[in-house]
């Protein structure tokens, strides 16, 4: 059986009006397929901020508003499979369930968010739990964690590893929380804190994605005692 690789998706990249980005992603999907099974998750991005912003300000309730940002995310996982075509699973799996079935298909699964309350890097680390992935990959916005937000700090410095502690307090450090990149959060250290899943955070680029993939230390590695 081929290791499965969990890869939480910034969904940065289904907001760019270049259309090519999503096929390159395909492209590299079905290339690493041979070597493992991708189980990808998909973030909401700008478009699911865009229409959570509005639906706030005509009041609706957070939890609501967490149901739209899981509605925005499995539309960006449609788009990816539209491009994988028979590569991957037909649809987004909707809980966890549903997920370890697709896997078992053996193909390529790309899935959204799955309940209110938790992030997508929470389900990605559920997800891998799950499936007892061999590894979870957060690709995010930025290049890896950092001692702060290196999008207002030009100074940051970026870990090459970072042990659960040392994030935990970086975690619920305000500069961290009002940086708004996409990092992870305390739900998913938990998860694969309690089920030691080997996990990094690295630029969601596909180079990077794949010397990650092949072994090679990309971004940060996360430091599970």
């Amino acid at each position: 059986m081929k290791k499965r690789i969990v890869i939480k998706l910034s969904g940065k990249i289904f907001g760019m009006d270049n259309t090519k980005i999503l096929k390159d992603y395909a492209t590299f999907l079905v290339r690493i397929s041979k070597i493992c099974q991708p189980v990808i998750v998909t973030g909401g991005g700008k478009i699911a901020r865009h229409y959570i912003s509005h639906a706030r300000s005509s009041g609706a309730d957070e939890s609501t508003l967490d149901e739209l940002g899981i509605e925005v995310s499995r539309l960006n996982a449609k788009l990816l499979i539209y491009a994988l075509k028979n590569r991957a699973y037909p649809h987004p799996p909707t809980n966890l369930q549903e997920v370890r079935h697709a896997v078992d298909s053996g193909l390529i699964v790309v899935t959204g968010g799955l309940h209110p309350g938790q992030s997508t890097n929470a389900t990605a680390a559920l997800i891998a739990e799950k499936i007892q992935a061999t590894e979870f990959l957060n690709a995010t916005d930025v290049d890896g964690i950092y001692d702060s937000d290196p999008n207002k700090n030009k100074n940051a410095k970026m870990f090459k590893r970072i042990d659960l502690k040392s994030l935990r307090r970086l975690l619920i450090h305000e500069d961290f929380v009002a940086g708004g990149y996409d990092l992870m959060d305390i739900v998913a250290l938990k998860v694969i804190e309690r089920s030691k899943i080997k996990t990094q955070v690295l630029k969601a680029d596909i180079k990077k994605l794949e010397k990650a993939i092949k072994g090679v230390s990309v971004g940060t590695e996360i430091i599970i005692p």
